[in-house]
């Protein structure tokens, strides 16, 4: 179970890695990004900036990216918030943003480094 939970969580990132990869490449106007992130690599903040193509009742959910552990949920997101990392360890984190329907509608990861 040790060596399984390492292997699963790089296969996670590999997907999520390529998935993000094969939407830029894809039909003009496919590979366009919703949320710009930034500092990235981040310390103590980072901000998500929802592009011109925000539409309103949107959430965000952040994973911790080798555990999968849920760090943070937050609904009906505005176009430019900042999220706190205080209780964020060093690593690397994924987020997905969810449509009022539950269906994942971007992912994409950062880093915190401390």
């Amino acid at each position: 179970m040790k060596r399984l939970l390492p292997i699963l969580c790089i296969l996670l990132l590999t997907a999520v890695t390529s998935q993000a990869q094969s939407s830029r490449s894809g039909q003009p106007g496919e590979g366009d990004r919703i949320v710009k992130l930034y500092p990235n690599p981040a310390t103590s903040y980072i901000t998500f900036d929802l592009q011109s193509n925000y539409k309103k009742g949107l959430t965000v959910q952040v994973y911790n990216g080798v555990l999968g552990k849920k760090m943070y949920e937050s609904q009906n997101i505005t176009e430019k918030f900042t999220l706190n990392l205080n209780d964020f360890t060093r690593g690397i984190y994924i987020y997905h943003l969810l449509d009022a329907s539950g269906k994942i509608i971007e992912s994409g990861k950062f880093q915190v480094s401390r």
